[in-house]
């Protein structure tokens, strides 16, 4: 599959025990201390390290096509980052006379074998080509001989006639790079939105402009714009719970080509206005005609409804006849297949569908109802500098009442009225006015999220404990215990049932009944059947846990973390000691604030005619933390893990 290893020998001497980690981050040649380097110091978890690599894009003189040479060279580190020897080069095609290429594609693996260091060659018959869909050539291949501790280079020539597609630079991946660079060179007939995306700074950030780079008939010419970026130590991207898409936040420079000029002077926009987007929209063949259709209340409600005078409990009912009568088929599709009679006839349908049937009953009853576009959680956020119409990929609606604004969604039947989907807490999105014209508004819930949990327990004289335990949890938490319940009410009390290990449940209750109230209640009664034996008992109070694990594990985190909604956690226990046990130690209060109050703890215990009151509370009060309070949100949940973990009473017998 490659040519015979050649042996090479470096001309160059080492220590061992001084080159551990010695990486050439300067330059693509490799050096014997790429490869006798067998670790990242600080990324010990490390499968494989970008120790360089670089691009460099710039418009051919000749034939102003857009070339782009591409250079890496990658470390592996263990068996696992193998797979970063599997290249995949995504190729654009239009047409038959407009699409890209790749040329020169070279590919390299070097090994040390004893003292020496043997080099295996890509050949070219182990490339192939894989038709992906009408529009995308995939060209891919494997570097030979890969193992743990090879150094793996490769590059290769990029060919675009496509200068709307000027080639972007990922600084960032879901491995380490020492060092990251790319220059450019645009001409000035083509204006570019450049934009930086991510929380990592650039180390370098350079331009000037390069004179009469580009050559025109009749004498025409055009200076260019050169740019210099690059980036050092660049941490791995690791997904981790608590966030949007990985593509919000990973290190990277995009281009979006605002306007071209050529050198006859005429000048072609690329970019629209909101005004013009807002005017394509309102006359779409799918969502906008939907929109405007009309529709007849009477063939829907009857004469209490239409004559409804009180417009808020008119919108909830409304709501709920969508919500209960419609069924969402697991499709977005926002701009294809949208049909509301198809939806009135065949009681089913995608996103767009069922909440324009919504928007369009609501607008007939007379309320104030507009469109939103948004993007959803894993779809990333939409552009704001200029209307992107496809980055959106989900529709719901807006409703002003009295001044007062609420966001429905009629997919989900466990919604409560002015919920949305977690998938759609995405920061913002577009309110589309057809008069006024469309603007962005905040996609974030008005009412917190939070779980309550009371629990009166006593220990009798026979070493069990038994009580009885309340539970309510409000808004996304409620949302996730309603759908576990109502859909399979047995599997709900198995599930809580096998949660305690050593405890019994009994006369479970459940006192909410409608599936789309905002809140969620169950009580139960509850006997542990050993609390311990002998004269001294060591007790953890937290019979149940909030949080078994800090989710927070990374040793950095580059990007925001992004709870979706408000948050808070309650615990009560009341715990009778009873006639046979008196408390001898009681745990420490304790009290930890997030920076700028946007979290707390608190934890208390007191003792009261021989009762021990435990209170614990969790609140965060923001939705969203930028990357700065990563090591205060890790610390806090590491205290929230322990309390619960290690809190210990310790009983006496009378």
């Amino acid at each position: 599959m490659y040519k015979k290893p050649i042996l090479i020998l470096l001309v160059f001497s080492c220590i061992t025990s001084f080159c551990q980690s010695n990486y050439n981050s300067e330059s693509y040649r490799v050096t014997l201390g790429d490869i006798e380097s067998t670790f990242y110091e600080k990324d010990s978890t490390a499968t494989a390290l970008v120790i360089y690599e670089e691009g460099n894009s710039h418009v051919d003189p000749n034939n102003y096509k857009l070339i782009t040479q591409v250079k890496h060279k990658i470390k592996i580190l263990k068996k696992e980052g193998a797979s970063k020897a599997n290249i995949t080069i995504n190729l654009y095609k239009k047409d038959n006379t407009n699409f890209e290429q790749v040329k020169n594609i070279l590919a390299t693996t070097y090994n040390k074998e004893g003292n020496d260091v043997t080099k295996s060659t890509l050949e070219e018959e182990h490339i192939f080509e894989e038709k992906y869909n009408d529009n995308y050539t995939l060209v891919k291949f494997t570097l030979p001989n890969v193992k743990e501790g090879s150094v793996i280079t490769y590059s290769y020539t990029l060919t675009s006639p496509f200068m709307f597609k000027y080639k972007g630079w990922e600084f960032q991946s879901d491995i380490p790079k020492l060092y990251s660079d790319y220059k450019t060179s645009i001409p000035a007939n083509w204006t570019y939105n450049i934009k930086l995306v991510g929380h990592k700074k650039l180390d370098i950030n350079t331009s000037e402009i390069k004179k009469r780079c580009l050559e025109g008939s009749r004498g025409a010419y055009s200076d260019c714009g050169v740019s210099h970026y690059a980036m050092k130590d660049i941490p791995a991207f690791i997904e981790e719970d608590y966030m949007t898409h990985k593509s919000n936040y990973l290190a990277r420079i995009e281009y979006e080509l605002m306007t071209f000029k050529n050198f006859e002077g005429q000048e072609y926009n690329y970019t629209k206005t909101w005004e013009t987007a807002d005017r394509e929209f309102r006359t779409d063949k799918d969502i906008g005609r939907q929109l405007s259709k009309s529709i007849n209340l009477e063939d829907f409600f009857d004469s209490n409804l239409i004559n409804e005078t009180d417009l808020l409990k008119k919108a909830d009912k409304i709501y709920k006849f969508v919500q209960q009568n419609f069924t969402w088929n697991g499709k977005y599709r926002i701009f294809e297949d949208v049909s509301v009679k198809d939806l009135i006839k065949d009681k089913t349908g995608n996103v767009s569908s069922i909440n324009i049937l919504l928007h369009n009953l609501l607008k007939e009853a007379g309320i104030d109802v507009h469109p939103v576009l948004i993007s959803t959680r894993d779809n990333g956020f939409p552009t704001k500098i200029f209307p992107v119409i496809s980055d959106f990929n989900y529709l719901i609606v807006q409703i002003t009442i009295d001044s007062k604004s609420y966001l429905l969604d009629a997919t989900d039947d466990f919604l409560s009225f002015g919920e949305v989907p977690f998938r759609c807490l995405n920061s913002y999105g577009r309110l589309m006015d057809f008069k006024n014209g469309s603007e962005w508004i905040d996609i974030k819930p008005k009412r917190p999220s939070a779980v309550y949990l009371n629990m009166d327990l006593t220990i009798n004289n026979d070493n069990t404990i038994t009580g009885s335990i309340k539970s309510k949890t409000t808004g996304y938490h409620a949302l996730n215990e309603k759908k576990n319940y109502f859909s399979n009410s047995e599997s709900h009390l198995n599930n809580l049932q096998d949660s305690f290990s050593n405890a019994e449940i009994y006369n479970f209750k459940v006192d909410t009944e409608d599936i789309t109230s905002y809140d969620f209640s169950k009580s139960y009664d509850i006997e542990y059947l050993d609390a311990g034996t002998g004269d001294n008992i060591y007790l953890n109070p937290f019979f149940i846990k909030f949080f078994k694990e800090n989710p927070f594990k990374l040793q950095e985190r580059t990007y925001p973390i992004d709870f979706g909604y408000n948050d808070s956690y309650l615990f009560l226990l009341s715990l009778d000691l009873g006639n046979q046990y008196e408390l001898v130690e009681q745990p420490e209060n304790a009290s930890l604030a997030l920076p700028n109050n946007t979290g707390r703890i608190g934890f208390s215990t007191q003792l009261t005619n021989n009762i021990l009151n435990v209170l614990f509370r969790i609140d965060f009060k923001s939705s969203e933390f930028s990357p700065e309070y990563y090591p205060y949100l890790k610390e806090f949940m590491n205290k929230v893990v322990d309390i619960q973990k290690n809190t210990l009473i310790l009983l006496k017998k009378k």
